[in-house]
């Protein structure tokens, strides 16, 4: 099975890829591509190319400080390049599975009577990403009912894991904590608004997620990928300076703090879960190793963990 990956060089295509060239599905051979979906003959002409039998659609403007500062340039990106994806599909006979990647930011505003989030909740985006993202998505369940393929629409919830941008929370204080760790910046993390808590998922499992509903997903089918689980961020970022091992004075920079924020998320994965037999494997503990590891290597020795320059 050929699986044609837009936004080829992203965060998540990498480990996409990776899974399957480590032999984790013997069904796919990835076909990642850095095709800008907005050139609409270099598009069609690279479906044709891959001849694929599946499109995992990723490529995105995912950044919701860069949504803010150019709504125009991210709804292009999201709403019209999903839309010239789908044209193109169809202008090449595809009849295979499209999943279109959505997010959990989608949901917006949520009162935390309502936890857990199911796909149910409402949406209420709150910032230009994710309506771009409930725009996309509306358009593939229109397109859904008519298609000759199979499409479906994944709604992820914050995913970590190395090679993460530092434009994201986790990665920024990994790379601050391994930069103090080396001396080569003074003991004082720099942070947004830590207080809020989060739904983390490894990125080895979302990727994972993707894949099967890819082979078992409904047509039209909408799923939350998430752990179901509410983590602070204040506490990940205390275990992360406990795995670097340093001492640091954590201060507040008004520049990272976001309009309209929520403050506490958990969603529920039981609609993937009844799918497909997904369940997400790896302990956050696990996921923030890698994500520090990824800006300084580790040695242990008897005294236990310690970082040390590259």
């Amino acid at each position: 099975m050929r699986l044609m990956i837009t936004g080829g060089r992203g965060f998540v295509a990498g480990h996409v890829v990776r899974q399957l060239q480590a032999g984790r599905s013997a069904d796919w051979l990835a076909l990642p591509s850095v095709v800008d979906v907005l050139d609409n003959r270099a598009l069609e002409a690279e479906i044709r190319r891959l001849a694929p039998d599946a499109v995992l659609h990723l490529a995105a403007q995912s950044n919701v400080a860069a949504s803010f500062e150019d709504p125009a340039a991210t709804f292009r990106v999201n709403y019209h390049g999903t839309e010239a994806l789908l044209n193109a599909l169809d202008a090449c006979g595809f009849d295979g599975a499209l999943l279109f990647v959505g997010s959990g930011d989608m949901y917006g505003l949520v009162d935390p009577a309502a936890f857990p989030i199911t796909e149910d909740t409402p949406l209420h985006p709150r910032n230009p990403y994710a309506v771009s993202k409930v725009a996309a998505e509306a358009l593939c369940f229109q397109r859904a009912i008519s298609s000759r393929y199979r499409i479906m629409m994944a709604r992820p919830f914050n995913h970590v894991g190395a090679g993460q941008s530092t434009g994201f929370a986790l990665p920024s204080f990994a790379s601050q904590l391994a930069a103090i760790a080396r001396g080569e910046l003074a003991p004082v993390l720099e942070v947004g608004d830590i207080d809020v808590t989060r739904d983390f998922t490894d990125v080895a499992d979302v990727a994972e997620a993707y894949l099967d509903l890819l082979a078992h997903g409904v047509r039209g089918g909408i799923y939350n990928i998430c752990s179901g689980h509410e983590y602070r961020v204040r506490d990940l970022l205390d275990r992360l300076i406990a795995i670097a091992g340093v001492t640091v004075e954590v201060r507040q920079d008004p520049a990272r703090l976001r309009p309209a924020e929520q403050r506490r998320v958990v969603a529920s994965h039981a609609r993937l879960s009844n799918a497909t037999g997904w369940q997400p494997r790896t302990p956050i503990e696990d996921s923030l190793r890698a994500i520090y590891s990824s800006f300084a290597r580790f040695t242990t020795d008897s005294g236990g963990m310690h970082s040390v320059s590259r």
